[in-house]
């Protein structure tokens, strides 16, 4: 039996799925861990898949393993079911049939934007070429900017240009490095927005690597979030968001109450006082429950609020209130322990106020047993 060359082995794969990453591993010679670490996810066909974790966690090591620009030092990636990666098999980047758009857009400033797309597009003639490229620039909005250099188009502009020149080759994968990093704030939010529609137009599959918990969520079919070289949690944005399965997750996506609870089946007893679980536990657990699941009313007979929640909640005492224009943050100290609570902007508390707490939504338990006399580690908030 003749033996498959590496580019023709393939795998049983099914028919929905487009890319398989199994157990990828990858470590630098001058460092004892591994910046990859035994990785395992997959992409369904259409699918906008986004892996999302702080600077130097390993996602864009994991890009550029899946592009080829790197190589593993175990496990696997395939793509339809053909091995491009693995023992003994390595498939150069151009024979790969996946498109890479770079942090740094990486546009040639002394080629036009027609040139610029064409450039991604190899083994046709030139005016199929160009044909190609013209095509792809419509289908994104930018016919009539053919003959303008990069450096004469605005940000949004030139991720649209990046995104053609990924897309002009057709290729059954498109890849992201940190594509929205180089906007501002406002341009960003309509960008990934524009960006989503296109490659949702294309029907084309998506893997996209950020450290912006917001983009994440707003953009991806799933997420995986990506502490330190491994997988902590996936799943659609919603649910791993409202159910956290770590410390890690919970915070990184946002910003949570960590609270030691007793736990008992469905239910827990927590310094807001007991509360449901999503799902069941018993002992000494730590649990996370999102400020915005969080309701909040006057003790004061005089106050104008009319906020309102049945039981009597447990009372605290507010600490500080940040006022951010469409919602507002309140941190109140309930006993000994500081929860921050969300309100929007019509809730109106002052600080020293006197108020009662009532979550409102079932608390995610998180990292499994906890000492009750252990302290939580706590991280920062990521922004």
């Amino acid at each position: 039996m003749t033996a498959l060359a590496p580019s023709q082995k393939t795998t049983t794969e099914t028919p929905d799925i487009i890319l398989r990453v199994d157990n990828l591993t990858m470590r630098y010679p001058d460092q004892s861990s591994s910046v990859v670490d035994g990785l395992s996810f997959s992409v369904a066909k259409g699918e906008i898949f986004v892996l999302v974790g702080p600077s130097g966690c390993g996602k864009t090591t994991t890009l550029r393993l899946i592009a080829g620009f790197e190589r593993a030092d175990d496990g696997y990636v395939s793509l339809n079911g053909r091995v491009l990666e693995g023992p003994g098999v390595h498939v150069p980047p151009e024979k790969r049939g996946i498109g890479l758009v770079f942090q740094d857009y990486a546009l040639m400033p002394h080629l036009d934007v027609l040139r610029n797309v064409m450039f991604g597009v190899r083994g046709v003639p030139r005016a199929r070429r160009r044909a190609i490229a013209t095509e792809v620039l419509w289908m994104l909005g930018m016919a009539g900017k053919e003959r303008s250099k990069p450096h004469d188009l605005s940000g949004g502009e030139q991720q649209r240009v990046a995104l053609a020149r990924a897309l002009a080759p057709w290729p059954q994968l498109i890849l992201l490095d940190e594509p929205f990093s180089n906007l501002d704030a406002e341009l960003r939010a309509s960008t990934r927005t524009e960006i989503r529609d296109l490659i949702r137009k294309t029907g084309k599959s998506a893997v996209l690597v950020t450290h912006d918990q917001e983009e994440a969520l707003s953009i991806a079919d799933r997420i995986a979030v990506m502490p330190n070289g491994h997988i902590d949690q996936t799943g659609a944005p919603e649910a791993v968001y409202s159910h956290p399965r770590s410390a890690f997750t919970a915070q990184f996506l946002g910003r949570t109450n960590l609270l030691s609870a007793v736990a008992t089946g469905a239910l827990g007893d927590t310094p807001l006082g007991r509360v449901e679980l999503d799902r069941t536990a018993d002992g000494n657990v730590v649990v996370s429950i999102r400020p915005e699941h969080i309701k909040m009313k006057s003790l004061n007979p005089d106050s104008d609020s009319d906020d309102r929640f049945e039981g009597d909640g447990v009372s605290g005492r507010i600490l500080s209130r940040e006022f951010k224009g469409h919602d507002q943050t309140y941190r109140v100290r309930v006993g000994e322990q500081d929860v921050t609570v969300h309100l929007n902007c019509m809730c109106r508390y002052h600080v020293g106020e006197a108020v009662a707490l009532q979550p409102s939504e079932p608390a995610a338990v998180v990292d499994g047993v906890h000492r009750a006399d252990a302290p939580l580690e706590v991280l920062p908030h990521c922004d």
